[in-house]
């Protein structure tokens, strides 16, 4: 049995990842291209991947290939369909990073609604050697307690971040999804968005999610409000969050994730660091020490069972 992971950079070098119990032939490539696939996995059995993509192309020219191991949660870059066609088992991980995110999010609340970044800035510049006072306040500070949170997205990851929200003291929503009757428990994607003072993201990107948030979305919220995406890049128009920060359509917002993973210098995430009210961080939302080293005891766990006949956590094509 040959196993090759094509992007070991993606979990952390401290992290342990034990070998699979079976015998096998272990290969591993820090990164890999989507044209050097074919060469590097011609006769793997087993591919783990995170984000390196597998196109028809690539999942057709790999006849030995019986099961991918996505080590993420994510499988967009999997083309789904194809491996039902082949036979090939999809898994991905499950259930691992809900504490990480809920907690990254609500620090990048913190920071937006109370203008730490603004604040530092602002004594890198000299603004507080030259103050009057003891403090200063240039910056509007708030507290999260009794602010309205609308999450997008019910999951795991939604429920763990409305639940750490909730013991802080704010008010949350579960939006219904866009263009849906609401369901018992949910308010409408509209009124979720327009009446809530901070927005969390954590549905999937599919092709009904894709630009969920543009123009029109970003004009429905409060001048007030905070927009807070740590679920995926295109999920959010960027070209149109740029303008909403600048022109002060919204007060704030973080991005966790970027549409091209990683962005070009000229990218408008990248524009918008030039701003103090909107905060960038790259992709690390998920990975606290201890929530990746669940990832990668879950993702050997996912080979065990494939290779022991009872594959678990698949993956199917919508």
């Amino acid at each position: 049995m040959k196993i090759v992971f094509l992007d070991r950079l993606t979990l952390a070098s401290h992290i342990n990842l034990a070998r699979p119990s079976f015998a096998h032939q272990w290969q591993e490539y820090p990164s890999t291209t989507p044209q050097q696939v074919r060469e590097r996995c011609q006769d793997a059995n087993i591919i783990i991947v995170n984000k390196v993509q597998l196109s028809r192309d690539t999942l057709t020219q790999l006849p030995q290939l019986k099961m991918i191991a996505v080590a993420a949660t994510g499988t967009n870059n999997v083309d789904l369909a194809v491996a039902e066609e082949l036979g090939i088992i999809v898994s991905n991980i499950r259930n691992y990073a809900a504490q990480s995110i809920a907690e990254h999010c609500l620090a990048l609340m913190f920071n937006l609604r109370r203008n730490v970044l603004a604040y530092h800035q602002a004594i890198q510049q000299g603004r507080w050697q030259h103050a009057k006072q003891f403090c200063f306040f240039d910056f509007p500070i708030d507290n999260l307690a009794k602010q309205t949170l609308a999450i997008i997205g019910g999951g795991n990851l939604g429920q763990a971040t409305a639940q750490l929200a909730s013991n802080l003291g704010m008010e949350v929503v579960m939006a219904e999804h866009k263009g849906q009757t609401p369901r018992p428990g949910r308010v409408a994607f509209e009124e979720a968005v327009s009446s809530a003072d901070v927005i969390s993201i954590h549905c999937p990107l599919t092709p009904q999610t894709k630009d969920l948030f543009g123009e029109p979305e970003l004009e429905m919220m409060k001048e007030t409000a905070l927009l807070i995406n740590t679920a995926r890049g295109g999920i959010v128009n960027e070209q149109a969050l740029l303008q909403a920060l600048q022109n002060k359509q919204i007060a704030g917002a973080a991005s966790d994730v970027s549409e091209c993973e990683p962005p070009t210098h000229d990218s408008p995430l990248m524009q918008a660091l030039s701003l103090n009210n909107f905060i960038l961080t790259p992709h690390v939302g998920w990975a606290s020490s201890q929530n990746m080293q669940v990832l990668a005891d879950q993702l050997i766990d996912n080979i065990e069972a494939f290779v022991a006949g009872k594959p678990r956590h698949q993956v199917f094509a919508n």
